[in-house]
Parts: structure tokens; C-alpha cells; sequence
């Protein structure tokens, strides 16, 4: 890796369901430490575009390369599967909307964050559970809670807990879906204040989905704006919210001074 190459460099892509756009010829860079906010409606292809990114929608064409630690700017979609299962437990993270979906529900929260650490070959077990608490502790979740399992939770913890299980291993690059989304407002707050801090901290890139613009006002670098699976609009995220040049942008930003 070097800091003369884009972490990730997305070239083109394109994903259909049948005659439908996911999304189509989306392109752009993202530098290490960048973090990228994408927002626009339901069906704008937000989701669609993160999921191809991350891997778990196969899109028709285009590529996602990633500047690797060991080979430098590699396709991620021409990768042999347990290559990019291992990007995904060790560079690359993806924080879920419903952190049900990223967490083992039955494991304890100790035993969420260790599995990761396990499946990049960790194996002494008391400095597992050493970063286990550590983890805890920084995501703001007791150390007493660590033999507690997610299912005892309230949604904010289980939000923080998903976060301290994605985080553990120090990935590089973490794609989140509507991190806040189904939160109250306060938790909502204390997340987002927990989130910039990690991604500053870490120095971590990040690519944010959300339809809520205080969101990637707050954690986002640069904004990109999608409508109908195509990129309207992409700028500084304050430009863009400021000075919105593309009529749909206009839209989204007065309904939200109007609320």
C-alpha cells in the first residue's frame, strides 16, 4: 500500500435487477483515512452500491480495486473467494443497519468481538479477552457486560457492541448502512460522537449510507448523491449541503431545513 494509490478505486459500476437499475456506471476514488457519505431516497441505489462494494451483490460490470497491504491495487470481484473472505475479516469491516444482522445474538458480547480476532488466527485466550475488554470499554459498554449476550442489549448497545466486533482487528476500510437508523434521537447523538471518534482516531476510511444528511454532515468528508442508481452530484460535504447544484440535491436538503 502506498499513500500515491486510492484505497479503493471504483471504476464503472453497474448492477440491474432485470430491466431495473441498481446502479449504473458509478465511479470514484477514496484516499486512505476519507471518510465518503452516499445519501439519496429509498430506491435511489444507495444500499445496492454499498453492497456491491463490500461484496455481497455480485454487480454486472465494473471493478472495485483495492490497494492491498501485500500486492498493492488489486480487483476485490476478481478475487478467489477465501481471498476476499479474509479482506473482509481483516482490512474491511461493514457495520450493519440492524446490528442483529452483525452480531452473534447467542454468543456473549466477549465471544462477538474474540471471533474476529479467532478468525485472523488469534488463539490465546486471556489476551482475547483482554481486547475484548478493551474494546468495550471504548465503544462505552461495561466491562461487567462482557459474559452478557447481545439479546440483553438495548439497541444502542447492540449498535456499539457490532461496532467493537467490526473494529477489533483494525481494519483499514468500513462500509456502514444507516449506522443510526431505527435509534432515538439521543442514542442516535452518542453514536455518531462515538463513530467520528473511532474514525478519527484509527484513521480509518469509511464509506456511510444514509438518507439522514446530519449524519454525513457530521462524520462525512465528501458526499455523493444518488437518484435512480445514478450519481447526480458529488462533492465537499459542505459544498454540496450548502450550495446544492443539482435540482434533486436542492430537494433533498430545503425538505430537511423545512422539518
Amino acid at each position: 500500500m502506498t499513500q500515491d494509490n486510492p484505497l479503493l478505486d471504483v471504476r464503472n459500476l453497474t448492477k440491474f435487477y432485470g430491466a431495473q437499475i441498481g446502479c449504473a456506471r458509478v465511479s470514484f476514488d477514496l484516499w486512505p483515512g476519507e471518510v465518503l457519505g452516499i445519501v439519496g431516497e429509498s430506491g435511489s441505489g444507495k444500499s445496492t452500491l454499498l453492497n456491491c462494494l463490500a461484496g455481497h451483490l455480485p454487480p454486472d460490470r465494473g471493478e472495485v480495486i483495492f490497494d492491498t497491504r501485500a500486492e498493492g491495487p488489486k480487483d476485490t470481484l476478481t478475487m478467489s473467494e477465501p481471498e476476499r473472505r479474509m479482506l473482509g475479516r481483516t482490512d474491511w469491516a461493514f457495520v450493519h443497519q440492524h446490528a442483529r444482522d452483525g452480531l452473534r445474538m447467542g454468543v456473549s458480547a466477549g465471544g462477538n468481538v474474540g471471533e474476529r480476532l479467532m478468525a485472523v488466527g488469534a488463539r490465546h485466550y486471556g489476551e482475547i479477552r483482554d481486547q475484548a475488554l478493551d474494546w468495550l470499554g471504548r465503544v462505552e459498554i461495561s466491562e461487567s457486560r462482557i459474559d452478557d449476550r447481545p439479546t440483553t442489549f438495548s439497541g444502542g448497545m447492540q449498535q456499539r457492541l457490532q461496532i467493537a466486533r467490526n473494529l477489533v482487528t483494525g481494519p483499514r476500510l468500513v462500509f456502514m448502512d444507516e449506522p443510526t437508523g431505527g435509534l432515538d434521537v439521543s442514542v442516535q447523538a452518542r453514536l455518531l460522537d462515538l463513530l467520528r471518534g473511532l474514525v478519527r482516531d484509527m484513521g480509518l476510511s469509511a464509506i456511510v449510507v444514509t438518507h439522514d444528511l446530519a449524519v454525513v454532515r457530521l462524520l462525512a468528508d465528501r458526499l455523493m448523491v444518488m437518484k435512480d442508481g445514478h450519481v447526480v452530484e458529488t462533492g465537499l460535504t459542505d459544498q454540496v449541503l450548502d450550495d446544492p447544484q443539482h435540482a434533486y440535491t436542492q430537494l433533498l436538503v430545503s425538505s430537511v431545513l423545512q422539518v
